[in-house]
């Protein structure tokens, strides 16, 4: 991240925090009336992101930098959110306020954990693996028969246009109101980018990378292994971090069609119809979570396993 970058973004903190100051006083003072920690927050957040922002000049604490300019962003949001339903006294139907959400999240953990169970566990990784997995190897079949690629790849794009909401209630006919109805539909969402990004991949070994390896006398299956997998690897990355997020939602969605009575997306469409907006809005902190873990392993997985890749180190600097 760029000096220039953290400047900017030190001033925009200190920006957002004053024109929450200014909101506040232009409302009827009851905002912080549950104790001066909602005023000492953000006054501290945004001394830490305009610090972060100067030191952005030296090259030492970059990494530090990138990770706790985002906390503090997402800190001086929450407190914004806060200081503008309180102060403006939004309806808890229309938007609860995030110290509402805390606590019903914390007092529905048994029940949040129940649905995520269902819906990421059983469903969301089942087709997120199946689906990932199918799309690679079809994509090796496809690099090595040009006839599979004239064939499969017409019929990938017409599933993956789609639409999940009329793929669902034909897998929920099919499969039944189970997590496996939920598995399929991600298998379908998650085999497409798989499935091009990792022929993209496998094309993007150079000529000369090729030539050598053939001046070797290596083999298809040597060239594969040795030269064209290692290569597409952040190819297959991005197609997985990518999944990552789409299975999640892909199971979500699908539970909205027929589910049993636990699950993320049956939550959801469920709370709503009882106006527990709170609650809806627990489910929706749940399914950020999870899909944030999810994309962030991955992350790590890709760092570990390609940092010799040119474009990790580009990312690094």
């Amino acid at each position: 991240m760029s000096a220039r970058v953290l400047r900017s973004l030190g001033w925009l903190a200190l920006a957002l925090v004053l024109a929450g100051f200014v909101l506040w006083w232009i409302g009827d003072g009851g905002v912080f009336a549950a104790g001066t920690a909602w005023i000492a927050l953000p006054i501290l957040v945004a001394a830490a992101a305009v610090w972060l922002a100067l030191r952005g000049l030296s090259p030492v604490p970059g990494r530090a930098a990138g990770i706790a300019v985002p906390v503090l962003f997402g800190a001086l949001i929450l407190w914004l959110w806060q200081v503008l339903v309180t102060g403006f006294q939004v309806p808890q139907i229309l938007l609860p306020a995030p110290s509402q959400i805390g606590a019903r999240f914390i007092g529905s953990l048994d029940t949040l954990w129940v649905d995520f169970f269902q819906t990421f566990i059983r469903s969301a990784i089942p087709g997120f693996l199946i689906g990932s997995g199918t799309g690679f190897l079809t994509a090796v079949a496809i690099d090595r028969s040009p006839f599979l690629q004239r064939g499969l790849l017409p019929l990938g794009s017409a599933v993956s246009a789609m639409p999940i909401v009329g793929i669902a209630p034909i897998m929920i006919m099919w499969f039944g109101f189970d997590w496996h109805s939920k598995a399929a539909v991600v298998v379908v969402m998650t085999f497409f980018p798989m499935l091009v990004n990792a022929l993209a991949g496998l094309e993007a070994a150079g000529a000369m990378e090729r030539d050598l390896m053939r001046s070797y006398a290596a083999s298809y299956r040597q060239t594969l292994l040795k030269l064209r997998l290692p290569g597409a690897l952040p190819f297959i990355f991005n197609a997985l971090k990518l999944n990552a997020t789409l299975a999640l939602i892909g199971a979500i969605v699908a539970e909205f069609f027929g589910t049993p009575i636990y699950g993320m997306g049956f939550r959801i469409s469920t709370e709503v119809a009882r106006l527990n907006v709170d609650m809806v809005w627990a489910t929706i902190l749940v399914a950020a979570i999870a899909g944030s873990a999810s994309y962030g392993l991955l992350a790590l997985v890709e760092r570990a396993t390609t940092f010799w890749h040119p474009s990790m180190r580009q990312a690094e600097r």
